[in-house]
């Protein structure tokens, strides 16, 4: 998977959370996990497609540290979701299931690139 390719997945990851969160349930928990999950999910995205622009391989691999820390945060608010019962777990599993794969690739990634 090249760079344009992996940008796009995170992108789609990103929507498809927000469109995940927006469904979740109208109550207190609710309504501050949308929030988390929103903030977290779209970070991956903007912050992959600025390690692209990086101007140095420091700067690319410190963006990346950044995306790797909110794709496991994405993670734990998709499996705090199945925890807390706040949606059927099937809708939940397959982002689960990306937000894992993402984070494995990052952080390859990331090891490449500190080892290049």
């Amino acid at each position: 998977m090249n760079a344009q390719e992996l940008k796009g997945r995170t992108k789609a990851f990103a929507h498809r959370c927000v469109k995940l969160a927006l469904s979740l349930p109208k109550t207190k928990l609710g309504d501050h996990v949308n929030g988390q999950l929103i903030r977290c999910s779209t970070s991956v995205a903007a912050n992959y497609r600025a390690a692209l622009q990086s101007q140095s391989k420091a700067a690319f691999i410190s963006k990346l540290s950044i995306v790797i820390e909110e794709t496991d945060e994405s993670e734990f608010w998709l499996e705090f979701i199945m925890d807390e019962e706040l949606m059927q777990k099937e809708k939940i599993v397959p982002l689960f299931t990306e937000a894992h794969e993402l984070s494995s690739i990052f952080i390859a990634s990331r090891k490449t690139a500190r080892q290049g």
